[in-house]
């Protein structure tokens, strides 16, 4: 996974996404950056970010495996 973040007008955004697909990139999540302190991600983010990861695994896998 790879983690983009920004700042913009005074808050910080994130954007984390997968690449490791040939054919296709998912957003997993992204949010605006609430707390002031600390620059990890919440762990409540990380497992939505997880869950989704592995509902992009089954989903890649149904539209772009089955056309190998």
């Amino acid at each position: 996974m790879i983690e983009l973040v920004d700042d913009f007008e005074g808050d910080t955004y994130r954007a984390v996404y997968t690449v490791r697909f040939r054919k296709a990139i998912y957003v997993l999540h992204s949010f605006k950056k609430k707390s002031k302190h600390g620059v990890k991600t919440p762990k409540i983010d990380m497992e939505k970010i997880k869950g989704r990861l592995r509902q992009a695994e089954l989903d890649y896998g149904e539209r772009f495996e089955r056309e190998s």
